[in-house]
């Protein structure tokens, strides 16, 4: 049997049923990071203990949406939970993405826990040259700026 001692114990179980961190109704958030590598942004999710096959990423306009669902461990019925920390249920996260970004584009990679997205910056938002015109004449030329 496992043991643990924690005086707020009944505390933290009664404020995580009342507050959250979400149940199957109501998603709660997960944690993220997102960056710009080169020519692309990058967004990670935590979402350990999810099975790839429980996690859905939708975008619709430039609404990216990404849910994971936690489900219980299977338990034979001569089986009883002494203890249960890890949250179940639906975890929720959306992004409102810059018209700057290829939608069409993103991919996502899952190790270790770890959802990636990798989005594209889109070909009209990246930095041109402009070539500039000179002259009239035969000897015109085009300068690059």
């Amino acid at each position: 049997m496992l043991m643990r001692t924690d005086p707020f114990r009944e505390l933290d179980r009664l404020a995580q049923q009342l507050m959250g961190p979400g149940t199957w109704s109501r998603p709660s958030p997960m944690p993220m990071d997102a960056y710009r590598e080169g020519d692309q942004y990058v967004v990670a999710f935590d979402v350990p203990g999810v099975s790839a096959d429980a996690i859905d990423i939708d975008v619709e306009r430039n609404m990216l949406t990404v849910k994971a669902e936690r489900r219980p461990v299977a338990k034979a019925d001569d089986v009883q939970m002494e203890l249960s920390e890890r949250p179940l249920g639906v975890f929720s996260r959306q992004l409102v993405l810059a018209d700057t970004l290829d939608t069409e584009h993103i991919q996502a990679d899952y190790d270790a826990g770890v959802l990636t997205l990798r989005i594209p910056i889109a070909e009209r938002a990246k930095p041109r040259k402009i070539a500039i015109s000179a002259g009239s004449g035969p000897g015109r030329k085009e300068i690059s700026g």
